[in-house]
């Protein structure tokens, strides 16, 4: 949740969609989207959520629990993309693309990736020979030739996997 007056200094600091962002950019971003911010939350939906429901029910659960997390509704929420909060009763929009056009999805995004990415790193030991701590769990061909090699952790979404797992040497969804 962004005051107005977060906006200038964000778009100052360089804030815009994560993915166009470098690791070392995003990093410095989190303290000042944090401290501008009126609140802020994470909300997580695991492998076995997304296999077993989908990839839009376990984003929009993931939605949902990082709004109850919030000390309180925000007056708007705003999706990036086309596809609208099913279950939320609070006002809303749409917007596609939003984490281009949109500083408070950018922070978002910015947050998401950042929180997302640390997990998967402070993985990397518990998990090791997948190569985590350098790809963070993208789908890269060394990731791949490391499910080959030492098969699929309980992180894995085998639903993403299932047709590359048919065809892949060694390997079962």
């Amino acid at each position: 949740m962004l005051p107005a007056g977060a906006l200038s200094p964000l778009q100052a600091a360089g804030l815009t969609d994560s993915k166009k962002l470098t690791a070392r950019r995003r990093s410095a971003l989190v303290p000042q989207i944090q401290d501008l911010a009126i609140a802020w939350a994470l909300g997580q939906a695991s492998a076995a959520e997304i296999d077993r429901r989908g990839i839009r029910w376990a984003t929009e659960q993931a939605m949902h629990r990082a709004l109850q997390k919030l000390p309180h509704q925000p007056p708007l929420v705003i999706v990036d993309g086309v596809l609208p909060l099913r279950g939320w009763l609070g006002a809303q929009c749409t917007l596609v693309a939003g984490d281009s056009h949109c500083l408070a999805i950018a922070a978002a995004s910015v947050l998401a990736k950042q929180a997302r990415d640390g997990l998967i790193h402070g993985l990397a030991a518990r998990y090791p020979g997948y190569g985590l701590e350098r790809h963070a769990g993208y789908g890269t061909a060394q990731h791949r030739e490391a499910i080959g090699r030492l098969g699929l952790t309980p992180l894995h979404r085998r639903s993403f996997l299932r047709k590359w797992l048919a065809t892949a040497p060694g390997t079962t969804a």
